[in-house]
C-alpha cells in the first residue's frame, strides 16, 4: 500500500474553502474511510466547490471570505461599557459566565441537556479526573457515539454533591449497553456508593496512552465499527494548549484521540493503530516543536499522514477550525459565514474539555483559543473569513454564533463585544445595514 504524507502549511490550510460536515448523520463516516489516492489529495487542494451541510453557498450573495475587506481591531473605545451590567450575552454570544470548572459543566449540561423529556435526556453521563487533563480529552470520544451525554469532572477522587445533583436532574437514559454513568480513572473508596441509583461502568486505566487505546476500544465495541480516522495529539503537559482542541471534534465525530509524545510513539497507540490494518487516516495535531518528524515518520507505517499545524495554540486551534479533508470528511472546514464557536482562554484550558459537547448538539461549534483572554492578529484574519453579508434582507442570514466560556475576569467585556461586533452580519453592498 502506497503512504501519503500530506503537511499541509498555515497559508495551505487557510486557502482551502470547504465542506462542513453534519454530525447527525454519522454512519456513513463511521465506517472505514477510504484512502486517497494522489488524484483525490490533489482534489483536497483544488476544491472548485462548496457546500455546507450539503447546501450551495453564494459568496457573490453572502459575502464574508475573501470579498470582505480585511477585518481590523477598532481604535476608538468606550470604557464604561462594562459597567452596571444586568448579563453577560450578547446578540452573537453567548456567554458562560464561571470560571469554576464543576459550575461551568452543569451550565454546559444544562444548555445542551434541558432534559424536559426523553427526546432530549442524555444517554450516558460521563465523569473524568479533573488532575488528568490527558484523560479527561480522550473521553469526549464518548461524548457522542456512543453515549450522547455530558463530561462531568471528578475532583481529588471525589463526585461533587453538584455533580450528582445534576446527574438526578438528567435522569440518563443510558446507552446500548444500559451504562447511564462511565467513570475514568480512578475515584475514592466509598465514592461510587453516590452513584448506586445508576447503572455504572469504570475504566480504571490511568497512564494516558493506554487509556486512550481502551476508549478506543471501548468505542468499537459499543458502535460495531472501529473509524479508520485519528487524531494524533502530544501528551506531554506542555503539548496541553496544542491538544486540547482535538476535543470539539472527538465530541462530534468518531475519530478517537491517541497519544504520543514529543519524540515517542507508545505500543498502546500502535496497538490502536494496527487495529487498522494499514488504513488508518491520521491527522497530527501539532507543529514538529510539538510531535517530532522521527514520530511522524514512524506513524506513516500506519496509514495516510496528515499534519495540522500553527505555531502557536491560537494559531493552531483556528487552522484545526478551519481545516478540511473532502477525501475522508474529516475537519470543521469553518472558513466562511455561518457557523459556531467555542470559545476559549488559554489562561482555563480545563473549561474548553468541559464544553467540548458544544461541538455535538446545537450549533456544532469548534473550539478556537484567545491568549490569555486577548483577542491577536490571527483573529481578525479569521473572523474577516467568517463576517456575514446579506444582498436584500438580513433576514435571509447566513449567521454565526458563539459560546464563551469564563467570567470577565478570565475574558473581558470588551473583547466579547469586539468579537460579537466582527460575527454580526451586515450588507453586502458596504452600506452595512442599508434599510433596515
Amino acid at each position: 500500500m502506497k503512504k501519503i504524507k500530506r503537511t499541509l502549511s498555515v497559508v495551505t490550510i487557510a486557502a482551502l474553502i470547504t465542506v462542513l460536515g453534519a454530525c447527525a448523520n454519522h454512519d456513513d463516516h463511521d465506517q472505514a474511510s477510504p484512502t486517497p489516492d494522489e488524484t483525490e489529495v490533489q482534489e483536497d487542494v483544488e476544491m472548485d466547490e462548496e457546500q455546507d451541510h450539503g447546501h450551495e453557498h453564494d459568496e457573490t450573495e453572502h459575502g464574508g471570505g475573501p470579498h470582505s475587506d480585511t477585518l481590523t481591531a477598532p481604535t476608538h473605545f468606550n470604557d464604561k461599557a462594562s459597567e452596571n451590567l444586568v448579563h453577560f450575552n450578547t446578540k452573537n454570544i453567548t456567554r458562560l459566565p464561571s470560571d469554576d470548572p464543576l459550575e461551568l459543566s452543569i451550565m454546559t449540561s444544562q444548555m445542551i441537556w434541558p432534559a424536559t423529556h426523553e427526546e432530549n435526556q442524555p444517554g450516558t453521563v460521563i465523569l473524568a479526573p479533573l488532575e488528568s487533563w490527558q484523560l479527561s480529552l480522550a473521553s469526549l470520544n464518548l461524548v457522542h457515539h456512543p453515549n450522547d451525554g455530558p463530561l462531568f469532572y471528578t475532583e481529588n477522587g471525589v463526585i461533587s454533591d453538584r455533580v450528582i445533583t445534576e446527574i438526578n436532574r438528567l435522569q440518563p437514559k443510558g446507552n446500548v449497553a444500559g451504562t447511564q454513568v462511565m467513570v475514568m480513572g480512578t475515584v475514592n473508596d466509598g465514592e461510587l456508593d453516590k452513584l448506586v441509583d445508576y447503572k455504572v461502568d469504570q475504566t480504571t486505566e490511568t497512564e494516558a496512552a493506554a487509556f486512550a487505546n481502551e476508549i478506543d476500544q471501548i468505542y468499537a465495541e459499543l458502535t460495531h465499527g472501529t473509524p479508520n480516522g485519528v487524531i494524533i495529539s502530544s501528551m506531554d503537559e506542555e503539548a496541553m494548549l496544542h491538544s486540547i482542541p482535538a476535543g470539539s471534534w472527538i465530541s462530534h465525530m468518531s475519530e478517537p484521540v491517541l497519544y504520543v509524545t514529543h519524540s515517542e510513539l507508545p505500543q498502546e497507540t500502535i496497538e490502536a493503530l494496527e487495529r487498522r490494518n494499514g488504513n488508518a487516516e491520521i491527522y497530527v495535531l501539532g507543529s514538529e516543536e510539538v510531535i517530532s518528524q522521527e514520530v511522524i515518520t514512524q506513524l506513516e507505517e500506519y496509514g495516510t499522514v496528515t499534519t495540522i499545524s500553527g505555531e502557536t495554540p491560537v494559531e493552531l486551534s483556528i487552522e484545526f477550525a478551519k481545516f478540511k479533508d473532502r477525501t475522508t470528511n474529516f475537519g470543521w472546514g469553518v472558513n466562511q459565514p455561518g457557523h459556531g464557536l467555542m470559545i476559549a482562554s488559554t489562561a482555563s484550558p480545563e473549561l474548553a474539555i468541559l464544553a467540548a459537547p458544544f461541538a455535538h448538539l446545537g450549533k456544532h461549534a469548534p473550539m478556537v483559543w484567545l491568549e490569555k483572554g486577548e483577542i491577536t492578529d490571527e483573529w481578525y484574519d479569521f473572523l474577516t473569513l467568517l463576517k456575514p453579508m446579506f444582498d436584500l434582507e438580513p433576514t435571509e442570514g447566513p449567521y454565526n454564533h458563539a459560546y464563551l466560556l469564563g467570567t470577565t475576569d478570565v475574558v473581558s467585556y470588551q473583547t466579547q463585544g469586539i468579537i460579537d461586533e466582527k460575527l454580526e452580519i451586515i450588507s453586502a453592498h458596504g452600506d452595512h445595514h442599508a434599510h433596515h
